[in-house]
């Protein structure tokens, strides 16, 4: 039996830092930073929001729910749940002006609002 002949892996190596001894950015350089996406305040802000909004999301489920659209239309629905880009609500019972649908997806970009009670 002959053993098959192990293939070399590269290894990568990352230029020196600017500060010499070091691999990579300085922790405190504008490239690093903007690597980053912002200072760390800016980031655990933008974290704390989306944890709230995610928990609305989640306190939303199964209850009526009313959205105000463009145009000025408001209408009536069981939330049901979004999807992960924010691109649609997924809805059960929707009431509209012209009658109501057993299920439907609400476009995000068409909510301007949306309320519930909890």
């Amino acid at each position: 039996v002959t053993m098959p002949v192990p293939v070399p892996v590269q290894v990568l190596r990352l230029p020196r830092g600017p500060d010499g001894c070091s691999r990579g950015f300085s922790p405190t350089s504008p490239r690093f930073q903007a690597l980053l996406g912002g200072s760390a305040a800016a980031q655990g802000v933008r974290a704390a929001l989306r944890q709230r909004y995610l928990r609305g999301l989640a306190a939303a489920r199964g209850r009526p729910t009313r959205f105000c659209l463009r145009a000025g239309v408001r209408v009536d629905a069981v939330f049901g749940a979004a999807d992960v880009e924010a691109v649609a609500f997924q809805v059960d019972a929707l009431r509209t002006p012209l009658g109501v649908q057993a299920a439907a997806l609400l476009r995000c970009t068409d909510v301007l609002a949306y309320s519930f009670l909890l």
